[in-house]
């Protein structure tokens, strides 16, 4: 395991817990600093577990939300980078203080608030630059009482990038066959060619309007820029192999207001090429990115977007989310923040979004330095795109962590369906079919003894019981499996029908398993059972419900109501939540 010496971190990969207790302190206060640290703020941080949906992390590794060279810059000190980001974070905030056209005396005294907390942040020089933008802001939009100050200029900008689909002259440009002869002799490889054209040149489009965004670009000029444009599709090949059954679940992250509607054309292409698109927006004001209710108040994004579902739950369960994707080929949703790429920051909704998807696209420069500029790996693959001020246009990819496991809707239907066979043959022999829910990790760091209490108190149901066919969950897991992917898994068993009795573990249960294994009683597991277990809890809501369905189910445990004083199960969680206040 590779591990970095403090004095010579070049890579935010390499940080890990441990390192030197000197070190440790200062990642501490960096992490409280940028207000990224769970334990202190966990109504608004990802907890490790929804971080793990989106970064590739070993136990010990701390993510980071910056490139690489950034974090050098601001842990050596060495602040010329450093202090040209916050200066042009400050031009950013002062220009939109100015844009408020405020009383003098009001803007004066707005004005040297901020300035008073920049140079305090500018003075410490931890804080990161997103992170100061995002402070700042928010003091701007107290005091001044607005939700969105850009909103008119990005309906604007939207507008005038829906004017040139109005052009028949540019459309035509955009749309003419490609000018190189093919060799290609099968019709599909020509077709599959052609969208990824089609695709490429509306990426390359959107980089120059979002480039160009407040000055606006003639649409002659776009046209000669299509002219002048290669049609390499190379790149674009490898990451869209051609072929049956490589369509993808795509989570897509635009950039800026203008330039979205060149991504919306994107995205149909790749809805007609049979991928599956989730489209995420900011929460709220972030300067000129569109914003979730962008589409309510916009009239362009309102007519393009108008067979898109949007999802306004910022806390779907994985069950919802998977429906929804079954149902509706394009989702919109919003990442749940108002500032620039922050995976602490984002939402539930979002991370299962990544979760879920086999390619997330993401485009713009700060984007692409957030994702592709760290060292640090990804769950999933990983494709940025964006514009330079000289009009050029990169592109780069990232393919996901190669031990980073994803266990595909299938694979877990797969699973449970292999489960509910071996449950239908039981019935049929005669037996009884149970399911024994149980404390698996709701004691943090017993996980281990955990599984080995619940196997060994089975083993003694299926001595002593007749006729019984007993499913214990322990016995089913598979490596790399989180918490969403099992109780999805489990859930599909839990409402096949099957089940006879559904217990719940006691704290007698508990008891009896350490003596079955010859061991005393921990101090930890006095008086636990399933009711401590927020899976448990969860488990018993199934319960309940399955037997309104099916009457004859028997529900053997701790009553109803002592489950339910728990929250529901944190995202990706084997363990607890909090008890309710």
């Amino acid at each position: 395991m590779r591990r970095a010496k403090a004095e010579h971190i070049t890579r935010v990969a390499d940080i890990r817990h441990g390192t030197s207790s000197k070190f440790e302190a200062w990642l501490y206060h960096f992490l409280i600093e940028n207000n990224i640290e769970f334990l202190l703020s966990p109504s608004i941080v990802a907890s490790p577990e929804q971080l793990r949906f989106m970064v590739a992390l070993e136990d010990d590794q701390v993510y980071l939300p910056c490139d690489d060279e950034l974090f050098v810059n601001i842990y050596e000190k060495n602040n010329e980078r450093v202090k040209q980001e916050y200066v042009a974070a400050w031009r950013f905030v002062v220009r939109l203080i100015i844009s408020y056209k405020l009383e003098k005396k009001d803007a004066q005294r707005l004005l040297a608030f901020c300035r008073h907390r920049y140079r305090l942040y500018y003075s410490s020089g931890t804080l990161l630059p997103s992170r100061m933008i995002k402070r700042l802001v928010g003091i701007v939009l107290t005091q001044c009482g607005s939700g969105d100050p850009f909103a008119d200029r990005k309906r604007e900008a939207n507008a005038a990038a829906a004017a040139y689909f109005d052009d028949q002259n540019f459309v035509a440009q955009l749309y003419s066959p490609p000018s190189a002869s093919q060799t290609l002799t099968d019709i599909n490889d020509m077709r599959h060619l052609l969208d990824l054209l089609e695709m490429k040149r509306l990426m390359r489009l959107g980089a120059l309007v979002d480039l160009h965004h407040a000055s606006g670009i003639a649409s002659e000029d776009l046209c000669a820029h299509l002219r002048e444009m290669d049609e390499d599709v190379s790149e674009l090949l490898s990451i869209f192999p051609s072929g049956r059954g490589n369509s993808k679940k795509i989570l897509f992250m635009p950039d800026r207001a203008g330039g979205l509607v060149f991504d919306i054309e994107l995205v149909k292409t790749l809805l007609r090429c049979g991928h599956r698109v989730i489209l995420s927006l900011k929460d709220a004001f972030y300067f000129s990115s569109p914003t979730f209710w962008d589409v309510e108040s916009d009239p362009v994004l309102r007519t393009l977007l108008e067979n898109a579902c949007q999802v306004e739950n910022s806390a779907i369960s994985k069950n919802e989310l998977l429906r929804l994707l079954r149902e509706h080929r394009f989702l919109i949703i919003s990442d749940g923040t108002s500032e620039q790429l922050n995976l602490y920051r984002t939402s539930a909704t979002f991370a299962r979004a990544w979760k879920e998807c086999d390619l997330v696209i993401a485009k713009g420069r700060r984007m692409a330095s957030i994702l592709i500029g760290t060292s640090h790996e990804f769950t999933r693959d990983i494709m940025c795109y964006y514009g330079d001020e000289d009009d050029s246009f990169h592109l780069h990819f990232k393919p996901r962590a190669t031990w980073s496991t994803k266990f595909a809707e299938s694979d877990l239907v797969g699973m449970a369906n292999e489960i509910i066979e071996d449950m239908q043959q039981a019935k049929d022999s005669g037996q009884t079919v149970m399911f024994y829910s149980a404390v698996i990790g709701s004691i943090p760091g017993q996980t281990k003894t955990a599984i080995q209490v619940v196997t060994a108190f089975v083993k003694h149901l299926r001595r002593k019981m007749e006729n019984t066919f007993i499913i214990n969950p322990a016995e089913h897991f598979v490596d790399g499996m989180d918490g969403d992917d099992l109780m999805y898994m489990w859930e599909r068993v839990q409402r096949s029908g099957m089940l006879d009795v559904w217990r719940f573990q006691t704290a007698d249960d508990i008891e009896q398993s350490f003596a079955l294994m010859k061991q005393k009683l921990p101090a930890m597991w006095l008086g636990k059972d399933a009711t401590f277990s927020t899976g448990c809890t969860k488990e018993m809501r199934i319960a309940l419900d399955v037997q309104r369905q099916y009457p004859e189910l028997q529900i053997i445990g701790p009553q109803p109501e002592r489950f339910f004083r728990r929250r529901d199960y944190g995202i990706g969680k084997y363990y607890d939540a909090t008890l309710k206040g």
